[in-house]
């Protein structure tokens, strides 16, 4: 499950970049005591302040780190703005790895960088980070969230999350079968992390027919002793298994040229970021393979809104109220795809656009 394998690096400068897809600005941050190297990313700000997660993978190049951060911090716009939230989109990537990198003085020093934007960009937790790293960052900025709940937070955002994409898939699942009920469905779910694990107690407790994997052998372990009725498949395996719903949980560009010619499923709906490797290809793709795209930026959303309420003040049971919407959100937009003929993605794109277009257009701004 390589995290750029199919995404295209090229030779463009970072303003050239930035100008493609309007991002408003890119901080790159360095460190040399603590060995900090990090890209923050601030796509668009018209809805509100960008608030995203900061993620820490060790990318095999500057340009691959750049790359993913700024596609993570436009589908950061979009997202906020499908959910309803008065939110900009960003993110920041920190390169090294999660598993032996980490330090305190590294993250209070990433917090600083964070707090010299002065309110513009929100970090929380993503891939590699946890709500430890979330305390660290905090001692120097008051820019974060994901906080424990020991310390006014809402905690890990994780089980929101899968509770959005659990939602989405049912409203998928309602649209491609005429029933959104998911028991006897074969789902993959590729990536056994928080969200996936949270995923996996919804789809079984629904009846579902789960099938998980994942690169980490001690993770699915777990889940399995957990989930005695689910079963365990290998990572590479995982494309080519005959499913009703293929549910990508780990990073993103898992649907490119050499999967689609493999997937045999009817569905894709799962959490990971920037499922489509390259959107504008294989979103088109995907529907005229007879697939129905739930677009991760619309059913991910849980997360984001969990740490909004936690900016207002933590509300449980109204973050899940408003995740819950996500469902009918994504019968709208796959509606739009099938009376327009256009791919998901890009009925979703338009939805988010509008949004933020006539909120621009009315002279309001962050």
């Amino acid at each position: 499950m390589a995290l750029t394998s199919s995404l295209p690096v090229t030779d463009e400068l970072v303003l050239a970049r930035m100008e493609k897809h309007d991002h408003e600005e890119v901080l790159f941050c360095f460190d040399r005591p603590t060995g900090l190297r990090a890209i923050i990313a601030i796509h668009d700000t018209t809805l509100g302040p960008a608030l995203g997660g900061t993620r820490m993978w060790p990318y095999a190049t500057e340009a691959e780190a750049l790359q993913d951060v700024m596609r993570l911090s436009r589908g950061m716009t979009y997202k906020s703005a499908l959910a309803g939230l008065d939110l900009g989109g960003g993110k920041a990537v920190i390169i090294g790895d999660a598993r032996t990198d980490k330090t305190e003085a590294m993250f209070r020093r990433f917090g600083q960088f964070v707090d010299s934007l002065n309110g513009r960009y929100i970090t929380a937790e993503d891939v590699g980070m946890s709500t430890m790293e979330m305390v660290n960052i905090r001692k120097e900025t008051t820019n974060v969230a994901g906080l424990p709940e020991e310390m006014g937070g809402s905690g890990d955002p994780s089980p929101v999350t899968a509770y959005g994409v659990y939602m989405g898939m049912k409203a998928a699942a309602r649209t491609a079968y005429g029933s959104d009920d998911l028991k006897g469905r074969k789902v993959s779910i590729q990536g056994a992390g928080n969200v996936g694990h949270a995923l996996v107690g919804h789809l079984v407790q629904e009846g579902a027919q789960v099938y998980l994997t994942d690169i980490h052998p001690e993770k699915l372990a777990a889940i399995k002793a957990e989930f005695p009725t689910i079963t365990l498949v290998d990572p590479e395996s995982v494309y080519d298994l005959d499913v009703d719903i293929y549910s990508p949980c780990a990073l993103g560009a898992t649907v490119n040229d050499d999967t689609l010619k493999r997937l045999k499923c009817s569905i894709i709906a799962g959490a990971a970021n920037n499922q489509l490797a390259r959107e504008e290809v294989h979103g088109k793709a995907v529907m005229e393979k007879g697939i129905l795209y739930a677009p991760d930026f619309l059913i991910n959303a849980g997360g984001i809104i969990n740490c909004a309420w936690e900016r207002k003040g933590y509300n449980r049971q109204a973050a899940l109220n408003q995740t819950k919407a996500i469902y009918d959100t994504t019968l709208r937009i796959l509606k739009a795809s099938a009376d327009k003929g256009i791919p998901t993605y890009l009925a979703a794109n338009q939805a988010a656009e509008e949004r933020i277009n006539s909120v621009r257009a009315a002279g309001f701004r962050y």
